[in-house]
């Protein structure tokens, strides 16, 4: 006889400790990666402060940095590393975190998350409608744009090493790459 499936919850999530380990529920599973090294922490500053300054100087929206719950469900609590939320989804921001999909998930894969953010959380994020998905390589210097077309993500954009790339969805928004691997 198979043992039972344990599900996690929200309120199992909120119980668990501040070790310094990332913590996640995928579908009801938990799901543990070390904290992130430091040119993973450079990259995520580094694009941080490009959109932050972007959304702050056009009035458009909010931008959270990682730790912040995404709550998708009562059983998949995510921390993306920047989240983006537009003026027409402010009203899914609570004390809790964000509850339902932001317009925007950015992911710095590392070594420790390339298949949770290159598979489970591109499925998650699809799934639960997040409009656009961003995935950066900080190791490849690669940065690609994803929008949620017919539930599933198309590249709208990807570029790499030193060059410039349009910032979808924000108009008027391109990235200089060399300054977010800086």
């Amino acid at each position: 006889m198979a043992t039972p499936r344990i599900v996690l919850t929200y309120a199992d999530y909120a119980a668990l400790p501040a070790d310094g380990r990332r913590y996640e529920i995928h579908e009801g599973e938990l799901s543990v990666t070390p904290a992130p090294g430091t040119k993973h922490q450079l990259v995520i500053g580094n694009l941080f402060v490009a959109v932050h300054t972007y959304v702050n100087c056009n009035n458009y929206g909010v931008v959270f940095i990682a730790p912040t719950d995404v709550i998708l469900s009562d059983t998949t609590i995510v921390q993306p590393d920047i989240v983006w939320v537009a003026p027409d989804r402010l009203h899914a921001i609570s004390t809790r975190g964000i509850e339902g999909s932001p317009t925007l998930a950015v992911e710095i894969v590392s070594p420790s998350t390339t298949a949770i953010d290159r598979h489970t959380k591109m499925q998650l994020y699809a799934r639960d409608g997040v409009t656009w998905y961003w995935l950066v390589d900080p190791e490849a210097r690669t940065v690609a744009i994803h929008e949620l077309l017919e539930g599933r993500y198309v590249v709208r954009a990807q570029s790499s090493g030193e060059a410039s790339l349009r910032a979808e969805p924000f108009p008027d928004l391109t990235l200089a790459l060399a300054s977010i691997w800086a």
